[in-house]
């Protein structure tokens, strides 16, 4: 079969085309972020896939009836993203959230005093950006250097160490005293967040009381399934070798899937991969329900297999979205797609 364009020249029939022609982005001083995404949606690639997470992501949180999960992986706080997540929150855009214990470990950090600063990824970017001179150095006697100067590098932040000091201070006298028993780790994350709160009302730090503090002051329930893995879970493993405090891990889950089995309808933003990306997916498994929106800013490519790039049509394999549950994929650094996502779905919900 074939059909005849405009000037009668013959064209074959094409079941997979859609008469949708490209544009080209058309940008100006005066837009706003809403515009720019906008105009990404006429280009393609990755600026097309941004401008289709954008559609989810609004639909997502214009809905009142969806329960929204939000999995939040990586450097994330430390790196600046940190009032983003805690205004969503504080907003109602986020139900449940699931992170790992090193983004709380910064998120405290700062909640009560301390600071993360601007740094270098090494020794090249170092002397790019310096105005004295400096002697060649590879990048193992630069982080060496550092070391010696108690400073802790991420990527290119600065963390002194000092701060984890502040940071193990605060735990001992204003959260472990709280939870001196058997508690699930969800409620360890809400007796941080109240600590957070108070601490940084108390002593009228300058920086917001962060992710923690808005999950408790709005009820919003934190899960962190790999606490272990962190600074956090370091110090709370040293605090129960000397006193009756134990974490439950697997009594999260109970709180986590009740949450996705009353949900008339569910959806998942996923910042990162790893853990806290399968722990918001694999809750679906257990429930009769599943995601009916999700978008995931990964970094990850899926051709290796692995899970943090794992493409969200893939989870539909295993049952973990609905048939027709809409979904997009951007890859690239997180600390530039989050913004840019989160910026211009509050400009078209609100």
């Amino acid at each position: 079969m074939s059909d005849h364009d405009d000037h009668g020249h013959e064209t074959p029939e094409r079941e997979e085309f859609h008469h949708d022609p490209l544009g080209h982005a058309d940008v100006h001083a005066d837009m706003t972020v809403g515009e720019l995404v906008e105009q990404y949606g006429n280009a393609g690639i990755g600026a097309a896939d941004v401008s289709h997470a954008v559609d989810v992501y609004a639909e997502m949180l214009g809905n009142d009836d969806v329960t929204n999960f939000f999995g939040l992986a990586g450097a994330m706080v430390p790196t600046g993203m940190r009032q983003i997540v805690a205004d969503l929150i504080r907003d109602g855009h986020i139900d449940a959230l699931v992170t790992t214990g090193a983004n709380l470990t910064h998120d405290t950090i700062e909640a009560v005093g301390g600071k993360h600063h601007h740094g270098h990824a090494g020794p090249e970017d170092h002397r790019l950006s310096a105005d004295d001179e400096h002697v060649d150095m590879s990048e193992r006697d630069y982080d060496e250097a550092l070391r010696e100067e108690q400073v802790d590098r991420i990527y290119n932040v600065f963390l002194p160490q000092e701060h984890f000091a502040l940071f193990e201070n605060h735990l001992r006298e204003h959260v472990f005293p709280e939870v001196e028993r058997t508690v699930s780790i969800q409620e360890f994350t809400e007796a941080l967040g109240k600590a957070n709160s108070e601490r940084n009302a108390a002593a009228d730090v300058e920086e917001d009381a962060g992710i923690a503090a808005a999950a408790y002051e709005n009820d919003v329930p934190v899960y962190v399934p790999a606490i272990q893995d962190s600074v956090l879970g370091l110090q709370a493993w040293m605090y129960s070798q000397t006193s009756d405090f134990t974490l439950d891990a697997l009594s999260d889950m109970t709180h986590l899937n009740d949450l996705a089995y009353e949900a008339d309808r569910a959806g998942a933003m996923l910042v990162g991969g790893g853990v806290p990306k399968n722990y918001v997916l694999q809750t679906m498994l257990v429930v009769p329900g599943a995601y009916d929106y999700a978008v995931q800013l990964t970094m990850d490519s899926t051709d290796t297999g692995g899970l943090s790039g794992a493409s969200l049509d893939e989870a539909r394999s295993w049952g973990k979205l609905t048939p027709s549950a809409e979904n997009a994929t951007v890859v690239g650094d997180a600390t530039i797609t989050l913004p840019l996502v989160t910026a211009a779905t509050r400009e078209r919900i609100e």
